[in-house]
């Protein structure tokens, strides 16, 4: 995952600082300390395990509160004195009880695609009465790809002739069925976007003399 070789320890008096960072939403969650014990622990249990200055020792998230970091990937910077550290959260990475320790928000921005398809796959096995979500997805591939297309006429119809607001709320009722279409098809938001970075990829490569 990671070769802990060529990391600099000595810089910061033994300790490197780690920006821990929520894999799917890309949500900054805390910023806390490794030292070269606590990266190995990391290493070989999968789960953030950090040095506390204040305790002066080490110390693994979720001992004693259960919110477990469990680590997707670790990333040196171009020095090799800083980590960034991308985790799975279970439950909340702030010792207030909130996701993040940097404000109240949660999955700011693009994030908020991310934690709208775990919701979509938490809702899937929910009770079909009681949630539209389960229900969607009970009634079949061919039902939510109506939808979607129901709900991409109205968002085109709100573009042309919709105040603003209009085309917001049908966007995302469009982005919300879409979602639901592709866990129905075994498929993730991240296929999408591994198709757009090999468009972009491709644009890159042809935007060159014999490509403009």
């Amino acid at each position: 995952m990671i070769d802990t070789s060529t990391l600099d320890f000595d810089k910061a008096g033994g300790l490197i600082p780690v920006v821990v960072q929520d894999a799917a939403t890309l949500q900054v969650l805390t910023l806390a300390y490794m030292d070269r014990a606590a990266l190995d622990e990391t290493l070989d249990s999968g789960e953030a395990t950090f040095f506390s200055r204040s305790r002066g020792g080490r110390w693994r998230k979720g001992e004693t509160s259960g919110d477990r970091l469990h680590v997707v990937s670790i990333t040196p910077d171009c020095d090799g004195d800083a980590l960034v550290l991308k985790i799975r959260p279970v439950g909340n990475a702030c010792h207030l009880n909130r996701v993040s320790c940097f404000g109240e928000e949660d999955a700011p921005g693009l994030g908020r695609l991310a934690r709208l398809e775990a919701t979509i796959a938490e809702r899937a096995a929910a009770d079909p009465t009681e949630s539209w979500t389960a229900r969607l997805l009970a009634g079949g591939v061919k039902r939510i790809a109506q939808k979607v297309g129901e709900e991409g006429v109205e968002t085109a119809l709100a573009g042309v002739a919709g105040p603003d607001s209009e085309l917001a709320a049908e966007a995302a009722d469009l982005v919300y069925h879409l979602m639901v279409l592709l866990r129905a098809r075994h498929m993730v938001f991240q296929d999408v976007l591994d198709v757009l970075a090999q468009r972009a990829e491709a644009a890159r490569h042809n935007s060159g003399p014999a490509g403009t």
